[in-house]
């Protein structure tokens, strides 16, 4: 009786202990991989997580502890010993993190082995400021780019190391007005179309969880990208959670943001779809913004070999245009916009359904490949002073690539990247002019804003179908050698077509004009040559050479000519005008030392763009000419940009025990000395008499809306508590915008500078999991602290337009964020 006794009490006592352990997995929130050697703490006692990230620890209902090099600390209270744990640590962008969505032929992911300047951005950076404006992001963490906004979130573009954007009409030399350059990348579905202009107003950069920024010619992996490359990731699910999101963010000048967010995962799939909607009254008249979006995306593994990936997305978004600002109404800070404008309802109007689909498989240890398929339907509606246009457009095309990997003896590794990108657009613009609405109470009469409707779609002015069709081919190698030395070499081979049909039968057109007009940009030739050396893991320096170029988009590559007293119209093929090229030379160095506290990156580089594009005017035949007849496309002189750039971070505590668990100052520095050739001379002039002909010397001028100097400080702090505060101050010296003509016998010009400004900015909020299933985050935060002028845009080249004018007041937002895990 004793002994079944002793028995019945060690048998109870040992299902009490057992069921007294919990077990759960860490892992990398971003990527789902498994974080072995993570510390876990409840309770008094500690243990490190297996080389699957798997844990088991004495199980008490009080507050579980994790933590790991380079991730935030996170806590949980355990109130069910019995329910497995998995937890998916944030990245603290404490260390430099490893290319996880670029294009790269080196073996070794982390920052350290690209020997190439690439900016990472992780929820940190993402997150520091409101989230849902990609502008307040670029402008505080990378340095060398510069991103504008034409409204409150429409008309995006980014200038990468001062390359600039699209010409436009008579204006001369390359503008800022529309995005040309670089190419923009979505989940793997190019955003940026194949003629090369990328639309960025249908982004929902709330959803991004991932963002690189490949920096200067990128032509060896990415095709026509002569400036760089921009990687987008949509945020990946949290393996082995299950959890419904409601975010909550409302602020000054109406601004209002709602998130929904479901998401799910265990080891072999993950979803995550997620529904947006954003509103904004805007800071003056006419200056409204509505979005919708929904994000869908699908992550699978078919096997120990294949796993698929699939992306869906749809936008609607609507943004109405204030106008830019003349010189004057700046200085005066006057502020109700351009009325020619306003009458017109101008607006961008932009919706978008993007669908994705990629596929990868490994082989063996040396071989996988990745091919995606994917496919945009685009249709824009937008107006201005120059009239109404609508844009329909499909895109949709294929990109492959293998990774490849072989031991060639003596402890070298070669690995690659080789495969092709094919892309074609479908697409027609058609052009209207606008007249008065007949209902206007007071015809005749001025227009006057909230009583005079506004003005309506009048007679078609253009209509154009085209097709264009870019290839690129690549492949590109790395020699990985003893001792951390690698060697890399690449080539890219691109190409594109156009072809043009003009349906628009004008009354000035006669059967002599052509209509229809095709060309080819060929063998565009892209190498690319790098070494880099790390040293002890923790510091590489590298040098490289690198190229891209930039084709005509499809209103440059034919010159089409009004017909004039008895002379005919007559249009032809541009057959002289040729593809821009950007060469660059860099050298740079990367590191993160003194226990992985200090992070830094450094590049100095030389960028040479060559045949820059750019407008002139052919005056009316008269005696002096006074107005312009038409414009075309020539390839003026080169833009010589020589700069710096580095980026810092210094935890002064790190994963700390205290109150503080994280204090993080960082610092973003970009000096820029890009001037324009010593040939840079042109003729321009615009379509009334008044404006006239004017022959324009930017020879040795500084290029246009680039700061020579732009920096950005601040620091991030983390409590133990949850309680977190981000503050960031964004300097950017003046920078020139436009010759002006004073006198016209003899011309003489004015240089006209956008002056300096500061931004100071601050965020406050506090972060805590409630229980097992209940996470929240509440914030408050303020742009722009001290109420400083500043613009949004400047547009470059264009007076008598100038600014786009940034909300005069501070910028105040407050949100909540409500998760549930199931």
């Amino acid at each position: 009786m004793k002994r079944l006794l002793l028995f019945t009490a060690l048998a109870v006592t040992g299902l009490v202990s057992y069921s007294q352990q919990v077990k759960g997995k860490i892992f990398d929130a971003t990527n789902n991989n498994p974080l072995p050697g993570a510390t876990i703490n409840l309770a008094g006692k500690t243990v490190t997580t297996g080389a699957d990230g798997m844990f088991s620890i004495d199980c008490k209902t009080a507050e579980i502890t994790v933590s790991f090099v380079g991730y935030d600390i996170y806590r949980q209270k355990i109130r069910n010993c019995d329910e497995e744990l998995s937890i998916g640590l944030m990245r603290s962008g404490h260390t430099l993190d490893s290319v996880e969505i670029s294009a790269t032929s080196a073996q070794n992911k982390s920052m350290l082995y690209q020997p190439v300047s690439i900016t990472k951005l992780a929820p940190a950076e993402l997150k520091r400021g409101q989230g849902i404006f990609f502008d307040d992001v670029i402008q505080t963490s990378v340095p060398g780019v510069i991103m504008n906004r034409r409204s409150v979130s429409g008309g995006q573009q980014f200038n990468i190391r001062g390359y600039g954007n699209g010409s436009r009409g008579t204006r001369g030399i390359s503008s800022n007005f529309d995005g040309q350059g670089y190419k923009v990348y979505l989940n793997g579905i190019p955003v940026t179309d194949a003629e090369g202009i990328t639309t960025l107003d249908d982004i929902d950069y709330a959803s991004i969880g991932n963002a690189e920024i490949v920096k200067g010619p990128a032509g060896t992996l990415y095709g026509q990208a002569i400036a760089g490359a921009i990687n987008l990731q949509i945020t990946s699910p949290e393996k082995g959670k299950t959890s419904l999101a409601q975010q909550v963010m409302l602020g000054n000048y109406g601004l209002q943001r709602y998130t929904t967010i479901l998401q799910t995962a265990n080891q072999r799939s993950g979803i995550f779809l997620a529904y947006g909607k954003q509103k904004s009254g805007g800071f003056s008249i006419h200056n409204s913004s509505h979005k919708d979006f929904v994000n869908f995306v699908g992550d699978f593994q078919a096997g120990e070999r294949q796993t698929m990936t699939t992306f869906v997305g749809y936008t609607d978004s609507y943004d109405e245009r204030l106008g830019e600002l003349t010189m004057a109404q700046y200085q005066a800070k006057d502020y109700s916009g351009n009325i020619e404008y306003i009458k017109r309802n101008a607006h961008s109007h932009v919706s978008t359904f993007r669908a994705g689909l990629a596929h990868t498989y490994r082989f063996g240890k040396a071989i996988a490949n990745t091919t995606s398929i994917f496919g945009t339907g685009f249709r824009s509606d937008a107006s201005s002073a120059g009239g109404w246009t609508d844009k329909t457009s499909v895109n949709y095309g294929f990109r492959t690539s293998f990774d490849t990997r072989f031991n060639v003896g003596n402890g070298a590794l070669l690995s690659g990247i080789t495969g092709m990108e094919i892309q074609r657009q479908d697409a027609q613009i058609v052009g209207y002019n606008m007249k008065a609405n007949p209902s206007d109470p007071n015809p005749g009469g001025p227009w006057v804003y909230g009583v005079s409707p506004y003005w309506i779609v009048n007679v078609v002015t253009s209509n154009t179908a085209f097709v264009t069709t870019p290839t690129a081919y690549f492949t590109e190698w790395t020699l990985g050698l003893k001792n951390d030395l690698s060697i890399t070499a690449g080539i890219g081979l691109s190409s594109q077509r156009i072809v043009l049909d003009d349906r628009f039968n004008s009354p000035a057109a006669t059967v002599t004009r052509p209509a229809h007009f095709d060309t080819s940009y060929k063998r565009m030739v892209s190498p690319h040559v790098a070494i880099n050396k790390v040293f002890n893991r923790h510091v590489s320096v590298y040098a490289s050479y690198s190229s891209g170029y930039k084709a005509p988009v499809s209103s440059y590559f034919f010159i089409a000519t009004p017909q004039v007293g008895t002379t005919p119209a007559t249009a032809r093929v541009n057959d002289v005008l040729k593809p821009e090229k950007g060469t660059q030379f860099e050298i740079g160095a990367k590191g993160n030392i003194l226990n992985d506290k200090l992070i830094f990156q450094v590049a100095l580089f030389y960028l040479k763009f060559s045949d820059k594009m750019t407008a002139v005017a052919v005056p009316v035949p008269a005696t002096p000419p006074t107005a312009t007849a038409y414009s075309y496309m020539i390839n003026g002189d080169a833009q010589l940009h020589k700069g710096a750039e580095a980026s810092i971070k210094y935890s002064v505590i790190k994963d700390g025990n205290g109150i503080f668990t994280n204090v993080t100052p960082f610092v973003n520095f970009t000096y820029s000395d890009f001037r324009y050739g010593d040939n840079f001379i042109l003729k321009t002039g615009t379509s009334t008499a008044a404006g006239g002909i004017d022959t324009m010397n930017y020879s040795g001028l500084d290029v246009f809306g680039v700061p020579k100097l732009m920096m950005a400080w601040g620091v991030d702090v983390a409590t133990k508590y949850g309680v977190y505060a981000n503050f960031s101050h964004l300097y950017k010296d003046p920078q020139n915008i436009s010759l002006e003509r004073l006198t016209n016998n003899p011309e003489t010009f004015a240089l006209r500078k956008a002056t300096s400004y500061n931004l100071l900015n601050a965020k406050i909020g506090c972060r805590r999991t409630l229980s097992t299933h209940f996470d929240f985050d509440l914030f408050v935060g303020i742009n722009n602290i001290t109420g400083v002028q500043y613009p949004m845009m400047i547009f470059v080249n264009q007076l008598p337009d100038a600014y786009i004018p940034a909300p005069p007041k501070a910028v105040v937002y407050g949100g909540l964020n409500l998760k549930y895990g199931f």
